[in-house]
C-alpha cells in the first residue's frame, strides 16, 4: 500500500495494529567448530511476551538497562528473525514474511534510533537521506525533492537546509532528521528506541512535541522506548514495564503511575528524584544485581530482588520473622557482611527474635554453619528452605488486577494478586 487513501481506508477497518502472541528471542553464544558438540546456553533476551497495540496509541516500554527492550523492538520489525512466537501487523504474521513480502512490509513500519549521529550517513546531505527510504521502496518518483523538503518542515526545521550535512546540526536538529525519514513512506507504525535519550533535556521536551502533533496529523502508532520514566509518562496512552526479557506490568499510563501494582513497578518509580530538600532516605532501593539471562530464576524472574517475596506455605511466621529471615537469606546469598560472634548475627537480622518451629530450626542451623566459615552450605539450606518452596519460585504469575483509575485492564505479573493467598507476611 503506497498511498494515502489506501493506508486511511485500511486506518478504519481494524482497531488493533499490533499483536505479539509469545514472542521469544534466544541468542546464541559464541560459535566455532567445537560448538555443536560442546552447545553454550543460550541468552533468554526475551521470553515469551504478549501484548497489543491500537491504532493510533502511544505504547510507551520501560525497564532496566538490559532487561531486552531494544531488542523486543528489533524482533517485532523482524529486523532479527524470532526464536517462537508471532508478529500480527494488520492481521498478518510478518514472522512468516522473507524477501521482497518483508521489504514491502517494512514500508509501513519504520524505527527511529537512539543516537542520533551514528544513525545518519555523514557523508550524504540530509535531503538524500530523507530521500532514501522512497527510492528503496520506489515511491514519489519525481516528487521526492518536494517531499523531503515538506516533510522537513513538518518535523520543526529549515527546508533550505535541504543540501546541508548531518554535523552542520545539533542532536535535536539530527532526530528530527530521523523522525522525517521515518515518516517519508506514510507509515502507520513507527518503533521509537530511546529516541530522547541522548538529547538535552531543554529538547527532549521539543522533540516529544513534535512527535505527538504528527501523530495526530497523519495517525500514527507509537512503540515507544524509554528508561526515563518522565517522558514515558508525557508521551505515553499505555505502559507496559518490561524486567529480565518478560513483561511485568501493563497498564494504561495514569493507571501505572498512580496504582503500581508489580514491587518492581513499585521500585522504579519510587526512584524517581524528588525535588525536596527535605525528603530523607533512599527510595526505591533494589537490593543486588539483575540475574543472568542465561539461567533466570524459576517462577518469577523478579523473585531475588523482591522485597515482597512471598513465604512459603509450610512456615508459620509473622511478618517481622519472615521479614528477618528473608534478609538473612539475602544477604548470605550475596555476602554482604562479615560473621564476628553468634550476636551479632542475631541483633543483625532477627532483632525481633528468629523464627518459630521449623523455619527457627533452618535459621539456627544456618548460624551454626556460618560461624564454621561454612557460606555455600548455609546459602544453599537457606535457598532450598525458603526461597524455592515460595509460590514466586514454582508458578510464573499473570494476573488481571482491578483498576482504579481509567477503563482498560491492568496486567500485573505477581503472585500477591493470586486469589485468597495470605499476604499479611510479606507486606512492607
Amino acid at each position: 500500500m503506497s498511498s494515502t487513501t489506501t493506508k486511511s481506508e485500511e486506518r478504519e477497518k481494524q482497531e488493533t495494529i499490533l499483536r505479539i502472541e509469545g514472542l521469544t528471542k534466544h541468542y546464541s553464544q559464541g560459535s566455532g567448530l567445537f560448538s555443536s558438540i560442546w552447545p553454550k546456553p543460550k541468552v533468554k533476551a526475551v521470553d515469551d511476551v504478549s501484548f497489543e497495540i491500537e491504532r493510533g496509541e502511544t505504547l510507551g516500554l520501560v525497564g532496566e538497562s538490559g532487561c531486552g527492550k531494544s531488542t523486543l523492538a528489533r524482533t517485532v520489525l523482524n529486523l532479527v528473525e524470532p526464536t517462537d512466537g508471532a508478529v500480527y501487523f494488520n492481521g498478518r504474521n510478518i514472522a512468516d514474511l522473507s524477501g521482497e513480502q518483508l521489504r514491502q512490509q517494512r514500508e509501513d513500519m519504520q524505527m527511529i534510533f537512539q543516537d542520533p549521529q551514528s544513525s545518519l550517513d555523514p557523508r550524504m546531505k540530509i535531503g538524500t537521506i530523507v530521500e532514501e527510504p522512497m527510492r528503496a521502496h520506489d515511491l514519489y518518483e519525481g516528487e521526492r525533492e518536494e517531499r523531503a523538503r515538506e516533510l522537513l518542515e513538518k518535523v520543526g526545521l529549515d527546508p533550505q537546509h535541504y543540501n546541508r550535512y548531518p554535523h552542520q546540526f545539533s542532536g535535536g536538529q539530527r532526530q528530527r532528521v530521523n523522525l522525517a525519514r521515518a515518516l517519508a513512506v506514510n507509515p502507520d507504525f513507527i518503533v521509537c528506541d530511546e529516541p530522547v535519550s541522548a538529547l538535552d533535556v531543554s529538547i527532549q521536551a521539543q522533540v516529544l512535541n513534535t512527535m505527538q502533533e504528527l501523530q495526530d496529523e497523519f495517525g500514527l502508532t507509537y512503540l515507544f522506548i524509554a528508561h526515563d520514566l518522565s517522558v514515558i509518562r508525557h508521551i505515553s496512552d499505555r505502559v507496559a514495564v518490561m524486567y529480565l526479557g518478560q513483561m511485568v506490568e501493563l497498564a494504561e499510563t495514569e493507571e501505572l503511575y498512580e496504582n503500581p501494582q508489580h514491587p518492581y513497578t513499585q521500585a522504579l518509580l519510587g526512584s524517581i528524584p524528588v525535588p525536596d530538600p527535605r525528603a530523607e532516605g533512599r527510595r526505591g532501593l533494589l537490593e543486588g544485581d539483575v540475574p543472568s539471562p542465561i539461567e533466570p530464576p524459576s517462577g518469577c524472574r523478579f523473585r531475588t530482588r523482591c522485597p515482597k517475596l512471598i513465604a512459603p506455605e509450610q512456615y508459620e511466621m509473622t511478618e517481622s520473622e519472615w521479614t528477618g529471615a528473608r534478609r538473612f537469606m539475602r544477604a548470605v546469598s550475596r555476602r554482604t557482611f562479615e560473621v564476628e560472634n553468634e550476636a551479632q548475627l542475631r541483633d543483625e537480622f532477627f532483632d525481633q527474635g528468629v523464627p518459630s518451629g521449623e523455619a527457627g530450626d533452618i535459621v539456627e542451623t544456618a548460624i551454626d554453619l556460618l560461624l564454621s566459615d561454612e557460606w555455600e552450605q548455609a546459602d544453599e539450606l537457606l535457598e532450598e528452605s525458603f526461597a524455592d518452596p515460595s509460590i514466586c519460585a514454582q508458578e510464573k504469575p499473570d494476573y488481571a488486577v482491578e483498576t482504579e483509575y481509567g477503563t482498560g485492564v491492568h496486567h500485573a505479573a505477581c503472585h500477591l494478586h493470586r486469589e485468597g493467598i495470605d499476604n499479611t507476611a510479606n507486606a512492607d
